[in-house]
Parts: C-alpha cells; sequence; structure tokens
C-alpha cells in the first residue's frame, strides 16, 4: 500500500473520530470502513486480525451505546466550542497517556470549558456532570473505541 493510500486511510479514521463527536455521523463506522479498505488492501495476516479485531470491538461498542440512556442535547447546554474541547481533550489524553488517557482528557475538556464559560469550580462540576449524563457517556463509549482502533491501526502500519 502506498504512502497517499496510508494518507488517505488516516484521514477517513480521523474524519470518524471527529464525526463521533457530531451527533447524526456515522463516525465510528467510517472508522470501521478505513480499516476494512485498508485490511483489504494490505492482505497480511495482522491486517486481516485487525479487522476482526476492529468488528468485534464496533459490534460491542454498539450494543453497550444502545443500552445506555439516549442522548438528550435539549436544555443541557452543549455546544460545539464545548464539543470541541472535549474532542480535543480526549486526543491529547490519549496521546500523552496511552489509550486510558483518552477518559480524563475528554471529561477535562468538557470541564475546562465549562469552567472558563461559568468561571467558577462548582458550577463547571455541576454543568460537567449534567453534560456526562445527558450525552458524554455514550460519546465517550463510541470515542474511546474509535481511538482503540486507530491506535492499533496506527501500531500495524509502524509494524508492517
Amino acid at each position: 500500500m502506498g504512502a497517499w493510500q496510508l494518507l488517505l486511510a488516516g484521514l477517513v479514521m480521523l474524519l470518524g473520530l471527529f464525526g463521533v463527536l457530531v451527533p447524526g455521523v456515522p463516525g465510528a463506522w467510517l472508522v470501521w470502513a478505513a480499516v476494512m479498505w485498508w485490511s483489504l488492501h494490505v492482505q497480511s495476516g495482522l491486517a486481516w486480525w485487525l479487522l476482526v479485531g476492529s468488528t468485534a470491538l464496533m459490534l460491542v461498542t454498539q450494543v453497550v451505546v444502545w443500552h445506555l440512556p439516549p442522548r438528550r442535547l435539549r436544555g443541557v447546554g452543549v455546544t460545539r466550542r464545548m464539543v470541541a474541547y472535549a474532542g480535543v481533550g480526549a486526543l491529547l489524553g490519549f496521546v500523552l497517556v496511552p489509550v486510558v488517557g483518552a477518559v480524563p482528557g475528554y471529561v477535562g475538556g468538557i470541564y475546562l470549558c465549562e469552567r472558563l464559560r461559568l468561571g467558577g469550580h462548582r458550577s463547571a462540576m455541576t454543568s460537567t456532570r449534567t453534560v456526562m449524563r445527558a450525552i458524554g457517556t455514550s460519546v465517550l463509549v463510541e470515542l474511546f473505541a474509535c481511538l482503540m482502533i486507530v491506535g492499533a491501526w496506527t501500531g500495524a502500519v509502524f509494524a508492517g
């Protein structure tokens, strides 16, 4: 697989990661589709195992998300700015503390956005808890799964 194809697969995965943060966009499935496309082109044992693992993880993730309470965006105060802060926080956390850093980074991004907007710790914590109850858990589960898949794909690309 050429460098341009790898770059394209990586860009589709990045688009999928951002798509997870936007309601109505099938971001998780974009990540999975990029892995499938890469696996079909590379056709190595590692690529096939990554596709099988990604498929299993995506199916488990969808079952978990379906069992969580539905996303309730109305009346909570979720803004695009907050979504951006949460996404950047998750990405930075994932890079700084591999894999597990995504969770505190995501919540920290929401808290930072609310702290800047509201000005105080207590009100920012209350707002962060409210947002996490409304949409945060389902988005966090999907984002964490996608970050794990992208991380595994990155490792497979560098290993191969």
